[in-house]
């Protein structure tokens, strides 16, 4: 009789379970759900070598929305790397990022909402004569909330691979006053606990070009389009956004040589 009513249990456990995903699933679109949206990114990126191995790491953004019209994020990042081999660098570092909700009228969401995260990198180059090619494995722990007042921050976990070319255009090699094409690819993975079905979070695309302006200062601009997952399951965005970045590297030792064993900044 015992077993007979586990059975019984067992079979409608299973049977509910069943009409809750079925109920679930067809309430969703046939179709996704597209929005298109625009923004200008703003970046500063640093590198400071104090010695053969050890370097300062900072990146500093300004992102806004809707052409250059509302602010969305204020990013700061902050590493130290260390130089493993000619063409290999690890990083370690914390970020601190702000977001702007996109309804500042909104009584019921915080303007604006900070998110903590520590990460790791390391980044290798393929080694050809007159382009570079660069490999970018970042990890991230991202401790965040949502805009909704009171919300509690959350651990969620991030992946992302980047692959990097730049190609000279007007010299053979890269030295000062080197015009060149610059293209990337990343990828972004998240995962934890929190999240349930939006797995692949985004894949960016970037072309545009660069100038050496000297030894240490260089200039990139270009166009990079996004498509990311927006909240659910059938839900993406198309991002067409304008990047305009400027790079600063620094040697405070003195070593001829230094060019051969240090990766730029990328």
């Amino acid at each position: 009789m015992i077993n007979s009513l586990k059975h019984f249990f067992t079979i409608t456990l299973i049977f509910a379970i069943a009409l809750t995903t079925k109920a679930q699933v067809g309430s969703l679109p046939d179709e996704k759900e597209k929005i298109t949206s625009n923004g200008v990114w703003l970046g500063f990126y640093t590198k400071y070598h104090f010695n053969d191995k050890w370097a300062y790491y900072g990146e500093y953004h300004i992102r806004k929305r809707d052409g250059f019209n509302d602010m969305a994020q204020i990013y700061l990042r902050f590493g130290a790397t260390y130089t493993l081999a000619k063409y290999v660098d690890v990083t370690v570092g914390f970020v601190n990022p702000y977001y702007w909700a996109p309804d500042q009228d909104d009584p019921n969401v915080d303007n604006v909402v900070p998110q903590f995260r520590t990460w790791e990198q390391m980044v290798f180059a393929t080694p050809f004569d007159h382009i570079k090619l660069f490999h970018q494995i970042r990890i991230e722990q991202r401790f965040k909330r949502d805009y909704e007042k009171g919300s509690e921050f959350k651990l969620t976990h991030r992946f992302r691979y980047k692959l990097t070319l730049y190609v000279p255009l007007n010299k053979p090699a890269f030295e000062n006053h080197t015009l060149f094409l610059s293209m990337y690819e990343e990828i972004f993975i998240q995962a934890g606990k929190s999240i349930v079905y939006n797995h692949l979070e985004d894949n960016r695309l970037f072309a545009g070009l660069g100038y050496n302006l000297s030894e240490q200062l260089q200039v990139q601009a270009g166009y990079m389009y996004s498509f990311r997952h927006y909240g659910a399951p059938y839900k993406y965005e198309n991002r067409h956004i304008f990047r305009l970045s400027l790079y600063h590297h620094l040697d405070f030792h003195l070593d001829k040589h230094r060019e051969e064993r240090h990766l730029p900044i990328h």
